[in-house]
C-alpha cells in the first residue's frame, strides 16, 4: 500500500467512524425534531435559539478559544510520545478550564437583566438566563474533556460519547416539551449540558495520563500560550457569533421571532444533516494537520487529500437534499416549516464552497497563524453579516440562502489566496476535477427542481444523483482501492 493511499484510508477510516456517529445521531435528531416542531412550532425553536445563540455569545467572549488552542498543544506533545508534557499540559489547561467557565457563568448572572432586554424586548427571559448561566461553567469542562479525548486521538471514546448522548438526549428532553412545552425549554438546556460534561468525564478518564505536580507559577507560565492563541480564536468565534446574533435579532424585529425559528430549522438541516461530513472529518483532520505543520508541502498534500474526500462524499448527499427537499422539510419538521425550502436550495449549493474553504483554513490554526486566522474572520464576517442582513430585507428566508452561497464563493477566494501567498498552498488538478464535475451535477439539480415540473422533476434530479454517486464511487475506488477493502472484510468475517 503507497504511501497516499494509507493517507487517504485514515481520512476514510475516521470518517466512516464519527460518519456512523453522525448517521445515528441524525436518526436520533430526526425523531428530536420532530417532536420539538410539533410541540414548540417555530415560535419555540425561535426562542431556544434565541437563548443558545446568546449564551454561546458569552461562551465566546469568556472560555478565550481554549478548546482550539488546546489541541494543537495537545496533539503536539502526544506525539512525541513524551508521557510527562502530556500530563503537564492536561493539567495546565484543565486549571484553566475552570477559570474561564466559571468567569463565563458569573458573567451571564450579572448580565442577565441587559441580556433579556437586547434579545427579546423585554426583562421576562432574565431568570432564563440567570438559570442557563451554569451550563457556560459545564459546556467549558465539558468541551475540556472532549479536547483531551481528540488531542490524544481517541476516536473510539469520542464516538461511544456521542452516540450515548444523542440517545439520552432525546429520553431526557422530549419529555419536558411534552409536559411544559415552550417553559420546558431551559431545563432541556440544564440537563442537555449535564448529560454531555458526565460522557465526556466518563471517558477521558479512562485516558492513561501521568500525574504530575505543577505550581501555579508553571500553569500561568504555560497557560500563556494556549490563552494567546486562544484569544484571537475566541476573538473571532465571538465576532462569529454576534454576527450571528445580530442576523437573528434583525429578523426577529424585521419578521418576527417565528422568523428566526424557521431560520433555525434551515440551517439546521444543512449544518446537521449535511454539514456532518465536517464534523465527522474535522474531528481527525485538524490534530492530524497540526503533527505536520512545519511542512507546507505535507500540509498542500493533506489539505488537497481532505477537500477531495470531503467533496466526494459529500456531492451525493448534497443533491438528495436538492432534489428531496420538500419531503426532507416535512419529515424532520411540518408543513409549517415549508417557507425555509428555497433558503435551503442555495444553501445547500453554498456547501461545495464551504467544503473547499474549510479544508484550507484548518491550515491558519495548524500553522499556529492566530493573528492571520483572527483577521481572515474578521473580514469574512463583515461581509457576511451584510449579505445577510441585505438579503434578508430584500427577498426574506431566501435571501438568507442567497446569501450564504456568495458569502462561501468571497470565502474560498480569499482563504486560497491568503494560504498560496502564505504557505505555498495550491488546489491540486485532481480536486479541481472533482469540484467542477460535481458542482455541474449539483447546479443541475438545482435548476431542475426551481424550473421543471414535479414529478418529472423528480426523475431527472434522481439520474443526476445516480450520476454524481457513480462518480464519487470511481474516484473514492482509484485512491482507497475499495474492493481490497472489502476482500479484506470478506476475510476477516
Amino acid at each position: 500500500m503507497s504511501e497516499q493511499q494509507s493517507s487517504y484510508r485514515q481520512i476514510m477510516k475516521t470518517t466512516s467512524i464519527f460518519g456512523g456517529v453522525q448517521v445515528f445521531q441524525i436518526i436520533i435528531g430526526i425523531v428530536r425534531s420532530k417532536f420539538i416542531a410539533v410541540l414548540l412550532v417555530p415560535l419555540g425553536m425561535g426562542i431556544s435559539g434565541l437563548l443558545s445563540t446568546t449564551v454561546g455569545f458569552i461562551s465566546a467572549l469568556t472560555s478565550f478559544g481554549l478548546s482550539t488552542s488546546a489541541v494543537k498543544d495537545i496533539s503536539g506533545a502526544y506525539s512525541t510520545g513524551n508521557q510527562t508534557r502530556v500530563a503537564t499540559i492536561v493539567i495546565v489547561f484543565s486549571r484553566w478550564v475552570w477559570v474561564t467557565g466559571l468567569l463565563g457563568t458569573i458573567l451571564t448572572i450579572i448580565l442577565s437583566p441587559w441580556l433579556s432586554q437586547i434579545t427579546f424586548g423585554n426583562h421576562d427571559y432574565t431568570w432564563a438566563f440567570i438559570l442557563i448561566s451554569v451550563t457556560l461553567l459545564l459546556n467549558q469542562i465539558s468541551g475540556g474533556q472532549g479536547v483531551l479525548l481528540r488531542g490524544m486521538r481517541q476516536v473510539g471514546y469520542m464516538a461511544k460519547s456521542g452516540m450515548i448522548g444523542s440517545v439520552l438526549g432525546l429520553i431526557t428532553t422530549i419529555p419536558l416539551y411534552y409536559i411544559w412545552g415552550i417553559k420546558g425549554i431551559v431545563p432541556a438546556i440544564i440537563i442537555t449540558a449535564v448529560t454531555s460534561l458526565f460522557l465526556t468525564w466518563y471517558f477521558a478518564r479512562k485516558l492513561n495520563v501521568e500525574s504530575v505536580y505543577v505550581s501555579k507559577a508553571r500553569t500561568i507560565a504555560e497557560g500563556k500560550g494556549m490563552l494567546k492563541m486562544g484569544f484571537l480564536i475566541s476573538l473571532s468565534g465571538l465576532i462569529t457569533l454576534g454576527a450571528s446574533y445580530i442576523v437573528r435579532i434583525f429578523i426577529g424585529r424585521t419578521g418576527g421571532v417565528d422568523q428566526v425559528g424557521l431560520y433555525n430549522a434551515g440551517f439546521a438541516i444543512i449544518n446537521t444533516y449535511v454539514g456532518m461530513i465536517f464534523t465527522a472529518m474535522g474531528t481527525d483532520y485538524y490534530p492530524r494537520l497540526s503533527a505536520i505543520a512545519n511542512s507546507n508541502k505535507e500540509c498542500s498534500r493533506t489539505i488537497n487529500q481532505q477537500a477531495e474526500i470531503a467533496l466526494l462524499i459529500l456531492a451525493p448527499v448534497i443533491m438528495v437534499f436538492l432534489v428531496f427537499i420538500n419531503w426532507v422539510v416535512i419529515l424532520l419538521y411540518s408543513k409549517r416549516f415549508m417557507p425555509v425550502n428555497d433558503m435551503i436550495l442555495y444553501a445547500a449549493l453554498g456547501m461545495f464552497f464551504k467544503a473547499a474553504s474549510w479544508a484550507v483554513a484548518f491550515v491558519f490554526l495548524a500553522k499556529g497563524a492566530s493573528k492571520l486566522f483572527f483577521w481572515n474572520e474578521l473580514i469574512t464576517n463583515i461581509y457576511l453579516l451584510a449579505l445577510n442582513i441585505a438579503g434578508y430585507y430584500y427577498w426574506g428566508l431566501t435571501g438568507l440562502g442567497i446569501s450564504f452561497l456568495a458569502a462561501y464563493i468571497f470565502y474560498l477566494v480569499q482563504v486560497y489566496i491568503v494560504a498560496s501567498r502564505k504557505f505555498e498552498f495550491s488546489f491540486s488538478k485532481e480536486f479541481y476535477q472533482i469540484f467542477i464535475l460535481q458542482f455541474l451535477f449539483a447546479s443541475g439539480c438545482f435548476l431542475i427542481m426551481k424550473w421543471v415540473p414535479k414529478p418529472t422533476s423528480y426523475l431527472a434530479g434522481s439520474s443526476l444523483i445516480v450520476l454524481s454517486a457513480i462518480h464519487a464511487y470511481w474516484e473514492l475506488n482509484k485512491r482507497l482501492d475499495i474492493k481490497s477493502i472489502i476482500t479484506s472484510l470478506k476475510q476477516r468475517f
